[in-house]
């Protein structure tokens, strides 16, 4: 039987069913997760953005000794906003005047410096090729000819991440392995590179269906699916495969904290919005304090990494204490279809629904 489109790219990973677990970074994503989500046939995805090169290399590591089953590492290739980089004394101080009232709520010192605001993503993706994973995926860019050309050297598939028909033909003329269709009902952040995200909100079924009528790769659709309904609906648009995200956050064995998980259970996830008060970068999740102060002060944030690495010290501390209001709750739009609170259970639905 001739292979076709719809079935390539699980027949090259020899996946059982039609379905990548969304990459998670920040610590949402744990070996134990991704392990599983392989092991039960489905593509494990690691969000490692936040790492080091060392710590990239000790997950793929750990991950391998979980399963032999293929899996993704995730990485955002642009680890900046304009000014983002700048690590000079003023501009660490003029971020720590718009912080200090909060670190003073929660009785914490004024931080010292960092060498770097997130770690740079040309040593993460040395690591990443050193360690050679099945999958590499990536955000917010595309990688260099070099370093993808590396990649087809190594045996390692090229997962791309798009938010409008122009970012599918830019990764497309890369020569990309996959595209990941991201619409905007999906949780987390909206991974745009050749317009601001707040220009780029197309819609998964339509981003999909225009994508497969100008790609020959397989397409991945991500955003508003929660179970095999969704994935079915996604695969008639003309995916290969469908990504969960949320619906994998909400799992045990993801890194989440108790109160997400449970913001995620209630009808709070009924309603979600865009904001960039997280991290600086557009995200899509449950409103909450963090949301409504700091998008009320949205013009006065510092880029990304940097309100992100401030804001994550505030997130520390509130879970210390048990309260949520710097917690980033990401969650898309499908988060009210819910159902399942284990990997190994949410997997054994959608298998016997497909």
């Amino acid at each position: 039987m001739t292979t076709t489109k719809h079935s390539r790219l699980a027949s090259q990973l020899g996946l059982e069913l039609p379905l990548v677990q969304g990459p998670f970074g920040g610590g949402l994503s744990t070996v134990e997760l991704t392990a599983t989500v392989s092991n039960n046939g489905a593509l494990g995805s690691f969000g490692a953005h936040n790492l080091p090169g060392e710590g990239i290399a000790l997950a793929i590591a750990a991950t391998r000794a979980q399963t032999d089953r293929p899996f993704a590492i995730n990485l955002w290739v642009n680890d900046h906003d304009p000014g983002g980089d700048d690590m000079t004394p003023a501009t660490f101080e003029r971020a720590w005047a718009f912080y200090e009232p909060y670190f003073k709520e929660f009785g914490l010192d004024r931080p010292e410096p960092p060498q770097h605001y997130h770690p740079r993503f040309d040593d993460q993706i040395d690591a990443l090729l050193a360690a050679r994973p099945a999958v590499f995926s990536f955000v917010f860019g595309i990688p260099s000819a070099a370093i993808l050309q590396e990649c087809r050297r190594l045996g390692i598939l090229s997962i791309g991440a798009a938010t409008t028909l122009a970012e599918v033909e830019a990764l497309d003329a890369a020569g990309v392995d996959a595209i990941v269709a991201s619409g905007f009902e999906a949780g987390g952040h909206r991974p745009s590179f050749l317009a601001r995200a707040e220009d780029s909100l197309m819609g998964t079924a339509t981003l999909v269906r225009l994508a497969s009528t100008r790609t020959s790769k397989p397409i991945i659709a991500a955003g508003g699916m929660a179970d095999a309904a969704g994935i079915r609906a996604a695969r008639a648009a003309g995916a290969d495969l469908a990504q969960l995200g949320t619906a994998f956050v909400a799992c045990a064995e993801s890194g989440t904290a108790d109160v997400h998980r449970d913001a995620l259970f209630s009808a709070r996830a009924q309603t979600t919005v865009l904001t960039r008060a997280y991290t600086g970068r557009l995200a899509r999740g449950i409103p909450s304090r963090v949301i409504e102060e700091f998008g009320r002060r949205a013009h006065e944030l510092p880029p990304f990494p940097i309100h992100g690495w401030f804001v994550g010290k505030l997130k520390s501390a509130g879970l210390a204490a048990n309260i949520e209001d710097f917690v980033s709750l990401y969650a898309g739009q499908a988060a009210p279809l819910l159902k399942h609170r284990s990997a190994a259970g949410l997997i054994a639905s959608i298998r016997t629904e497909l």
